[in-house]
């Protein structure tokens, strides 16, 4: 059913389903107004308005009391509901029930986060909260509109120029570049140098199909350039290439644990800054309980298992 309101009431008063709720249900003005702490003559003027709004008297007298009117009992549950919704939606959030809690969360995550650290996670949520899914997405870029737009709860990786200024973050772990070979490989004999590892046949790994990155920065500083034979797109293509031919692959090392099983893996001979991987989410979802426990899950999974190295 529809309100109507006059000229002289453009917008609605929400507080009038407050005092109507309390008339409905004490049926006096008298009793109303005591439980609203209003004076009689204030829940008095609450009345009339309220008369004024519905077009309908609410309430009648009948002997020394109100009774209320067909329209009144129509509208008391009505009435009743919507202002224990608005009292839900102002009230501070009950503490979080996880073995209750049903939802999905979308995380997109740099490459080998899930390889490395998903099994633990996915151990954490399980027990944690059952009816939790995880759904993970590949990270191509560092722009944040996924986030903006709600398609993606939460991500992982390294803060970039393109991340929106309104997005939070808070700092996971730092992440150095090593080399891995095939236990066959020369360099895994002995002692990496320079001189050997830039002599080597390497595989880049360039998101953008970039000819060069920050190692071969650090090389040409020592006078040095290391041969790129082919290019890929990830970690993971550049390790499954270096584990069965003689290329060197040059990965972030607690991204790709996991991922270099079984081969050589050493420390680079040249100097190459560490990355600060961190979580990134949208300000919208800061305060939101179950977010605030899948981001304590991914943080302490991730320290738990550095600790374990």
């Amino acid at each position: 059913m529809t309100l109507r309101y006059t000229g002289r009431m453009s917008k609605p008063d929400l507080n009038l389903l407050v005092q109507l709720d309390v008339l409905l249900a004490e049926g006096s003005v008298a009793r109303a107004a005591e439980r609203l702490r209003l004076s009689p003559s204030a829940m008095s003027r609450a009345l009339a308005r309220l008369r004024e709004v519905t077009g309908d008297p609410l309430l009648v007298r009948a002997g020394r009391g109100l009774v209320p009117t067909p329209r009144a009992l129509e509208l008391r549950e009505r009435v009743g509901q919507l202002v224990d919704d608005a009292e839900a939606v102002l009230r501070p959030v009950d503490m979080l029930e996880l073995s209750r809690l049903v939802r999905t969360f979308t995380l997109r995550t740099s490459e080998g986060f899930v390889e490395n650290f998903g099994p633990d996670l996915l151990r954490r949520i399980t027990s944690e909260a059952p009816g939790v899914n995880l759904r993970f997405l590949p990270k191509p870029n560092k722009e944040s509109t996924a986030l903006r737009d709600g398609s993606v709860d939460l991500e992982t990786g390294v803060i970039g120029a393109s991340t929106g200024p309104e997005v939070r973050t808070q700092a996971l772990f730092r992440d150095r570049f090593i080399g891995a070979v095939s236990k066959e490989h020369p360099l895994s004999q002995g002692a990496v140098t320079t001189a050997s590892y830039a002599g080597g046949r390497h595989v880049l790994v360039s998101r953008r199909g970039l000819d060069r990155g920050p190692i071969d920065d650090a090389l040409e500083t020592l006078g040095l350039a290391r041969q790129i034979v082919i290019t890929v797109g990830g970690f993971s293509s550049a390790l499954a290439l270096a584990r069965g031919s003689d290329l060197i692959a040059s990965v972030p090392e607690r991204h790709t644990g996991n991922l270099r099983a079984g081969m050589y893996s050493f420390a680079l001979p040249v100097p190459v800054p560490e990355v600060t991987v961190s979580m990134l989410w949208h300000p919208r979802l800061d305060a939101d309980p179950a977010h605030r426990w899948l981001r304590g899950c991914v943080r302490e999974v991730c320290l738990e298992q550095l600790a374990d190295h």
